[in-house]
């Protein structure tokens, strides 16, 4: 979903701006000068036309700047993260077995997920850079500037509206939203693969030994029993609490047994 959302917020982008010119000589004046961009941004490409306040002439002119390089690697990025995703969900939901067999399925999805986190950083880092330059390039004062009828102060240049760069300023925000996505998944991954399982394998037969030591060992033995230090004959008694004991005498507690 996150990779939907970049691609379809940047690859579906159009937008436009429009521009006025005034003219000293009011018939020669054009105050709805429209200029229609979209992606790749091929800027250099937009052409318009625009007067020269100079009669009926109309000078052709062009948009600067080509920043369809890091779009296109954007959302290339960004369709066939979609596409593998789709077809790990796949794999994960009907082909559990085939997917951990030798333990190839795991560490191949966590080398791609590595390579796909580091992609989506470069390309939406790429592309944030682009969009900063399409902003300035498509900035309608800026636009202005190329007109010779606004070099003379005798005619009125004025911006009338501005291109909306929202959708795009949101693929950029998805763009590192994928990023951290898949930069997070990649420990998720990694505990699928053999290399996790083959750390985590040592600790529990240490405990196993340990535990096997502690039972061979002095726990277990009959320190408590017969032999131990406690219940050796004649420390509190052989038979009975207050019968035939040897620890209280002879005579004392054999009376007060027979007045029992």
């Amino acid at each position: 979903l996150f990779a939907i959302f970049a691609f379809a917020t940047c690859g579906g982008y159009s937008g436009g701006l429009r521009l006025s010119v005034d003219c000293a000589n009011k018939s020669e004046s054009d105050l709805s000068i429209d200029i229609a961009f979209a992606y790749p941004f091929r800027l250099h490409q937009v052409n318009f036309d625009a007067p020269t306040c100079e009669g009926k002439q109309r000078e052709k002119l062009s948009l600067i700047g080509d920043f369809s390089s890091s779009a296109e690697f954007f959302v290339t990025i960004a369709v066939f993260a979609f596409l593998y995703s789709l077809a790990a969900t796949v794999v994960y939901i009907f082909f559990q077995n085939k997917y951990r067999e030798n333990n190839r399925g795991p560490l191949i999805d966590f080398i791609v997920t590595v390579v796909f986190s580091f992609l989506w950083l470069v390309s939406s880092s790429a592309w944030a850079k682009g969009l900063s330059d399409v902003k300035i390039a498509t900035d309608p004062d800026e636009v202005l500037l190329l007109m010779s009828a606004c070099k003379q102060q005798s005619n009125k240049c004025l911006p009338v509206r501005s291109p909306v760069m929202s959708s795009l300023n949101t693929s950029v925000v998805f763009g590192f939203l994928n990023f951290i996505l898949w930069a997070g998944n990649i420990w998720f991954v990694f505990k699928e693969t053999g290399w996790h399982s083959s750390g985590q394998r040592h600790p529990p037969d240490t405990m196993e030994k340990q535990s096997s030591s502690y039972s061979q060992g002095g726990y277990n033995q009959d320190s408590y029993g017969p032999t131990g230090g406690y219940n050796q004959p004649g420390s509190y008694g052989q038979v009975g609490e207050y019968g035939q004991s040897q620890s209280y005498g002879q005579s004392g507690p054999t009376s007060f047994a027979n007045q029992i």
